[in-house]
């Protein structure tokens, strides 16, 4: 065959197929057949935070690392301070204690936002470690977990919120300077270090955590993951983690979103031993949660 012949041929090729090609795109075009939109940002290539409104955003994350169960999705609400003040409730606090589910106790308490405050204890009403607010104190019991969410300090000149970590500040000193206090298991030290202890069961997490420039984190992950896994990850996403402590796992894990024109819910499943499966769609009943209210201009 001549070299004209040759490139006469490929010309037919080459153009054959691209027809097909164009073709192609307005088949799809036509039919409404197309590439979903990524509606999450990943840890390599993270979008910009979604805002629900000023001071409020949500991330959606792909985790670097995908679970054998669910959607294996990292859902991070971040409030800044200055915009948002924390309210701890407890149903301790009431004159008939109650259980509900975190997106209830959000609305019937004009919440923005909440989360599970901590693991509770078998009475169904304790958290498992200290906790007050204000002048009420659901648990006296300080427990040897590392850390404690502070906030609603007494002097206007401390941070409004903060995680103290117990092995590098003095707690016994700083407890007297917030009017809530709740303790939890460590994740984050505060050398930004990871101090969960490797291990086989996994479970869905709820957690608490504070940036760099001290916004409050409501972390929720679904699918699960051994702690220590989910903590490297976390410490690998665009969210500037700084400290972290764990407040729930399995079924209990909530975390509800509604500022009036977007709501979300998120739920927990997978816990080993107890609900190997990713088929809860039950908002369980839970004594102690964590919200966020807006704070008067």
């Amino acid at each position: 065959m001549g070299k004209a012949q040759k490139t006469f041929k490929f010309l037919k090729y080459f153009f054959s197929e691209a027809q097909k090609y164009v073709i192609g795109l307005l088949l799809l075009s036509a039919f409404g057949i197309c590439q979903p939109e990524i509606s999450y940002a990943d840890s390599a290539n993270p979008t910009v935070w979604k805002s629900l409104e000023p001071g409020l955003d949500l991330g959606i994350f792909k985790a670097p690392k995908k679970s054998a169960f669910g959607d294996s999705m990292i859902r991070v609400l971040r409030a800044d301070t200055r915009l948002f003040s924390l309210k701890l409730l407890n149903s301790s606090a009431l004159k008939s204690p109650k259980r509900h589910s975190v997106k209830k106790w959000a609305n019937q308490n004009s919440l923005v936002a909440a989360i599970n405050a901590s693991m509770y204890q078998r009475n169904q009403v304790s958290s498992v470690s200290y906790m007050k607010t204000g002048k009420h104190v659901n648990n006296t019991w300080v427990s040897k977990d590392k850390t404690v969410l502070a906030f609603d300090p007494v002097e206007k000149n401390m941070p409004t919120v903060r995680i103290i970590d117990r092995e590098c500040e003095d707690f016994s000193a700083l407890r007297k300077q917030y009017a809530a206090l709740v303790q939890s298991i460590r994740m984050v030290s505060c050398k930004g270090e990871n101090v969960w202890a490797p291990q086989d069961k996994m479970w869905s997490t709820a957690a608490i955590g504070t940036d760099h420039h001290g916004r409050v984190l409501f972390i929720h992950v679904r699918s699960p993951y051994p702690t220590n896994e989910l903590i490297n990850m976390l410490l690998q996403l665009p969210i500037e983690l700084k400290r972290a402590m764990y407040v729930e796992g399995g079924a209990d894990a909530q975390l509800y979103i509604n500022t009036g024109k977007v709501e979300h819910e998120f739920i927990g499943s997978y816990s080993t031993g107890s609900r190997e499966h990713d088929e809860n769609t039950f908002s369980r009943p839970i004594p102690n949660v964590l919200g966020l209210v807006r704070l008067k201009k």
